[in-house]
């Protein structure tokens, strides 16, 4: 049964993985794959083939058992291990679900367009640095995928020559990770140790905040010798643009929407309730603005769908909150089945510590293994292979790594992907000209929290 569990994440993310040349999205493998484990893990415990554990480590077996008190005892205790996942993968797809209509609709009124009257300069090199910053800290507040999209929407209408144009959005990748890296709601991975107790938001700003800002400065630094980036555009960039292609609704909205977001760990701090409640809240607020705000002059009422937040939550990516459902239930599967007395996952750090008894570099290279593999079940993983209380030094560490060590590679993280696709970045042309510099910074950053831990 351990077997047939492990063939089947095996055969599923290698689907996953290899989606664009299968030409298949890769939720379904991960559906899939999520289901069939927890099918596998039914069928050998009801056989007597395969024990359960839950979250505090108490061992569910139908072995030998005759009574029938018992028996219900134990399918009881199946039955909730089971529940216990799925509640905890809901808070974050809700959570998501929540952040993503929030971000929808600001797009949805043009609010992104205030940040292209943020740059206003056609130095290259001022310009590599305002878009860095720019995309450091918005990551931070409305992710490091959506940050990404935004600014290359932006910069395609500063930057006319596209050689030109795909070295400013390689480096935005980067420093998009590294915003995403330091916020609980910046990225799916600190959001995940959030949700799951693992850090506290305060703790995590204190402790990644400086080594990110080191894996975001360090290749902009060396970047910015680049040829590339002397003197001025040759085009004259049209920052009148976004006053007339503005609403009047975008400033309130922008600045509506990433307050409430923003508004999450403070709601979560005063109340000590889940994150996803105080997102559920902020979409409300957010929901019931739009619904009253005028975006135009003269607004027709009967122009209103077109700005309504039903129109935002069919714009969401919900074949992502899908894929997350699939990859999160194969984690936990791994989680929930027993191999000698503890979980496969707490089996497998057990292993993994005896070959490598120092946990830092553990992580340093987990973070290596997010370039090639989506960070979000290396994230899952982890945090049931290992239980250290929570705001330890391990997670933080985690929270890092994982965060920022995607930009490596521009197939390791979500951001890096979606620029791929939308700027037709060459795997090989990002290997040679960028990989060195996020290598640098994702090494010098490891460095920094070091130093500081």
């Amino acid at each position: 049964m351990i077997a047939a569990l492990i063939l089947v994440f095996i055969v599923g993310y290698l689907l996953v993985v290899f989606e664009h040349p299968l030409k298949m999205d890769k939720t379904v493998p991960a559906l899939s794959m999520g289901a069939l484990m927890w099918a596998i893990i039914a069928v050998g415990f009801h056989s007597g083939l395969l024990n359960v554990i839950d979250t505090h480590d108490h061992v569910y077996s139908m072995v030998g058992l005759t009574d029938a008190m018992q028996i219900e005892a134990a399918e009881e205790g199946f039955t909730n291990t089971l529940l216990h996942h799925v509640g905890k993968i809901a808070e974050i797809l809700v959570f998501l679900i929540g952040a993503m209509t929030i971000v929808e609709l600001i797009d949805m009124h043009k609010g992104f367009e205030v940040i292209k009257e943020w740059i206003g300069t056609r130095n290259k090199k001022k310009l590599l640095w305002i878009t860095g910053v720019i995309a450091f800290f918005l990551s931070a507040i409305i992710d490091n995928l959506t940050t990404t999209i935004v600014l290359i929407s932006i910069l395609r209408k500063l930057i006319h020559d596209r050689n030109e144009r795909l070295w400013y959005v390689a480096l935005i990748i980067t420093a998009a990770n590294a915003g995403g890296a330091w916020s609980p709601i910046g990225d799916v991975t600190t959001t995940m140790l959030w949700i799951g107790k693992k850090v506290t938001s305060f703790k995590l700003i204190e402790f990644i905040v400086l080594p990110a800002v080191v894996c975001f400065v360090v290749p902009y630094f060396l970047a910015s010798f680049n040829k590339v980036f002397k003197g001025d555009l040759k085009d004259h960039p049209d920052y009148s643009d976004a006053r007339i292609t503005k609403l009047l609704s975008s400033n309130k909205m922008l600045y509506l929407g990433l307050g409430a977001i923003l508004f999450v760990p403070v709601f979560k701090t005063l109340t000590h309730l889940p994150p996803y409640i105080g997102m559920i809240l902020s979409l409300s607020v957010v929901w019931a603005v739009s619904e009253f705000i005028h975006p135009e002059e003269n607004f027709d009422p009967a122009n209103r769908h077109n700005y309504s937040p039903h129109k935002a939550l069919s714009r969401i990516e919900l074949s992502s909150i899908l894929f997350f459902l699939g990859i999160l239930l194969a984690i936990a599967a791994f989680e929930s089945a027993v191999v000698g007395n503890v979980s496969m996952l707490r089996s497998g750090a057990e292993y993994l510590t005896s070959i490598i008894p120092n946990t830092n570099v553990i992580i340093i290279l987990l973070g290596f293994l997010s370039a090639v593999i989506d960070n979000v079940p290396l994230v899952a993983a982890a945090m049931g292979m290992y239980e250290n209380p929570i705001d330890d030094h391990l997670w933080h560490f985690l929270a890092y790594t994982a965060g920022t060590g995607g930009s490596i590679l521009i197939v390791g993280s979500a951001a890096g992907v979606a620029a791929m696709g939308m700027e037709k970045i060459d795997f090989i042309w990002y290997l040679k000209k960028i990989s060195w510099l996020t290598l640098a910074g994702y090494l010098a950053g490891c460095a920094a929290f070091l130093l500081l831990a």
